[in-house]
């Protein structure tokens, strides 16, 4: 039996022989609301996920206050702003990082973050963070990566936009800082991002290349991407979730509401359970089909002697006869009794 690679968050294990993790991430999506955060927890547990993901940062520890052209986006969901600008407008407030955790483990659902600077590590670790995740624009920061991995937690490294060296030295970077327990998430960072964009057959490539714990983290706008990844061995799928689309948040209109949640765990679960293993047996659910399976009946009477020729028996369902490969074999056969038509084929008829 093949070594299967395997994390354990909060006491779920993570695998390919394990149902798929589902990550609701809240991200931007409470709009500046606590209420709105607290609901989007609430309805992440009532969908099924296993999980809810914060991010931890202000603007000031992930970018500079600067109006300068490099500093600016340009084209998609966030065209014209500073990067000051939009994260000031998404982060999740440090203060309410307390009451989240605690309202999460009220309810029974696993809460981690990805963090995004030394000082917001050293916030979650206050607050006894099960896990860490590395989002895919900080998947260079190895200094970052060394520093979470120091904390002995499970951690999870988002792939966005890195090259297969760059996912190597990232992977080094949390070995070398102490992490024991380590996946990695395929993914695209595009916001959304197309499913032609996601080429899910790099899954099986990074399960068999890094020999971790993979999974997908998901942008496109349908669970289409998600589910199908299942197949190709993810064991975690981390998506956006809002309580409203429309609701006009940076993160909104790329994450999945609470009915397209509930979707993704049923189906991604359905999913993972219908590939099973290799299996070339009857199921149970055919057992009492086999019956209306085709075999050999006589289709006129016989008497005792008389040869069985071509036109005396026919391959019919149901199956209480001989199989239909033995045809040849009867074909020529003198039968040792009488025979009713309609009866079916055994080779106590037969000399």
């Amino acid at each position: 039996m093949p070594n299967i690679p395997s994390i354990n968050i909060a006491g779920r294990r993570i695998a390919t022989d394990a149902a798929p993790y589902i990550i609701a991430e809240l991200s931007a999506n409470h709009n500046g609301n606590f209420d709105t955060a607290l609901e989007i927890i609430k309805q992440a547990k009532a969908s099924g996920a296993d999980a809810v993901k914060l991010q931890t940062y202000t603007a000031d520890t992930i970018t500079l206050d600067s109006n300068t052209e490099e500093f600016q986006i340009q084209g998609g969901l966030w065209d014209g702003r500073t990067l000051h600008e939009l994260y000031q407008e998404a982060y999740t407030p440090w203060e309410w990082h307390k009451p989240l955790f605690e309202y999460a483990r009220e309810l029974d659902i696993t809460i981690f973050s990805s963090p995004f600077d030394n000082t917001a590590v050293d916030l979650l670790e206050d607050l006894n963070a099960p896990a860490y995740k590395i989002a895919s624009f900080e998947a260079v920061d190895l200094p970052l990566i060394r520093y979470v991995a120091s904390t002995g937690k499970p951690m999870i490294i988002s792939t966005g936009m890195a090259d297969d060296e760059e996912i190597q030295e990232a992977i080094d970077a949390a070995r070398s800082g102490g992490c024991k327990e380590l996946a990695i998430l395929h993914c695209v960072s595009g916001y959304p991002a197309p499913a032609e964009d996601y080429n899910l057959r790099t899954i099986l490539n990074m399960r068999e290349r890094f020999g971790l714990v993979t999974g997908l983290s998901d942008h496109t706008i349908d669970n289409t991407t998600a589910v199908t990844s299942v197949a190709l061995g993810a064991s975690i799928i981390e998506k956006h979730f809002t309580l409203d689309r429309d609701g006009g948040g940076p993160d909104d209109s790329f994450s999945l509401e609470p009915e397209d949640l509930i979707a993704l765990c049923r189906d991604s679960k359905t999913a993972w359970q219908a590939l099973g293993s290799v299996n070339y047996g009857r199921k149970c659910s055919e057992q009492g089909n086999a019956q209306f399976r085709r075999s050999l009946y006589f289709v006129k009477d016989l008497m005792a002697g008389d040869v069985i020729t071509e036109d005396a028996i026919r391959s019919v369902r149901p199956g209480f006869g001989l199989a239909p490969k033995f045809y040849d074999e009867v074909v020529g056969k003198r039968v040792l009794v009488d025979i009713a038509k309609n009866t079916a084929v055994s080779l106590e008829h037969l000399s």
